[in-house]
């Protein structure tokens, strides 16, 4: 049996199971080179991108929410990067009881140098592909957002 006449429920399946690889290898891949290029870790950087992305300080509910991650794992990382002076806590105004993060000046240029090495790798990732293929596989996957909701 070809690829071409193999059920469709199993070349669905090999798919899934091709895109698992290639996602879990290139996210490894980062996860290395932000490990031994950078000095921080991937969890480091998400949480630092998030932030610098709000450009306001949030609730820490909110970093979690954003990131698919608990309310325990954001805060651990959070206290690293305070006492690291890259992020800072914010009291809110309205309820004594909240506490906001923002980055620091310090966090906001280093996520800044960070963010540029790794937008350089993720070129070298997809190197291969120009803007057609891009294109395609953009389209391809709202198409997939699309169905999974």
């Amino acid at each position: 049996m070809t690829e071409q006449t193999a059920p469709l429920t199993r070349r669905r399946l090999r798919t899934w199971l091709r895109i698992l690889r290639l996602t879990r290898g290139a996210e490894n891949h980062l996860r290395e080179f932000l490990r031994a290029e950078c000095d921080t870790t991937l969890p480091r950087f998400d949480v630092m991108a998030a932030l610098y992305r709000a450009d306001k300080p949030m609730k820490m509910s909110e970093l979690s929410q954003k990131l698919l991650v608990s309310n325990g794992n954001a805060t651990a990382v959070v206290d690293r990067l305070e006492q690291d002076g890259l992020a800072i806590r914010v009291a809110s105004e309205t309820d004594r009881r909240v506490k906001h993060v923002t980055l620091s000046d310090a966090g906001r240029d280093r996520f800044a140098v960070l963010a540029r090495a790794h937008e350089a790798e993720v070129d070298k990732l997809f190197a291969n592909l120009g803007h057609d293929e891009l294109d395609m596989m953009r389209t391809i996957i709202r198409r997939m957002e699309g169905s999974s909701q």
